[in-house]
């Protein structure tokens, strides 16, 4: 019998240009937000404090930013860099247009931008990955750019 192990993408197998739709989507929770928030020590009470947030421009409590950008970076890991991934070398561009709120769920795509060979590490490449989340009306609720070195596919023989 054939064995096939999950992994994500060798560098060779990354498409330029090409959108990775990631499912299934995740549904934000209060639980998240309150764990999340608390195990990150954050006490930003947008987040915490109900009656607080309620009074706030946006009537109710947020999710927290830093669960939206992991949970979207996670999402991704399955299709593109399981098993694959030798390390993640930055973050950037990160942006939030539109807030997410406990009961809304996040889609993921990712575009990949750029990707090249590493002058310095035989056998792995650079890739970079634009990441969009957005909430199940299709908003845009986050944006990040990625880099990460990956394996090359293994040589035969």
């Amino acid at each position: 019998m054939k064995e096939i192990v999950q992994r994500g993408l060798y560098f060779e197998e990354f498409e330029l240009d090409a959108r990775y739709l990631h499912r299934p989507g995740r549904t934000a929770t209060e639980a998240d937000n309150v764990l999340f928030t608390t195990l990150t020590m954050n006490t930003q009470a947008l987040h915490l404090d109900e009656a607080f947030a309620a009074e706030q421009e946006f009537g109710r409590r947020l999710m927290n930013s830093m669960w939206t950008l992991s949970t979207m970076v996670g999402a991704s890991v399955s299709q593109l860099t399981q098993r694959t991934l030798v390390a993640q070398l930055g973050l950037g561009d990160i942006s939030f247009p539109h807030p997410l709120f406990a009961g809304d769920t996040l889609y993921t795509e990712s575009v990949i931008i750029d990707k090249r060979l590493s002058g310095s590490r035989p056998g792995q490449g650079i890739c970079t990955i634009s990441h969009t989340g957005r909430n199940q009306d299709g908003v845009v609720v986050a944006t990040a750019r990625r880099t990460v070195l990956v394996h090359c596919a293994p040589q035969e023989g």
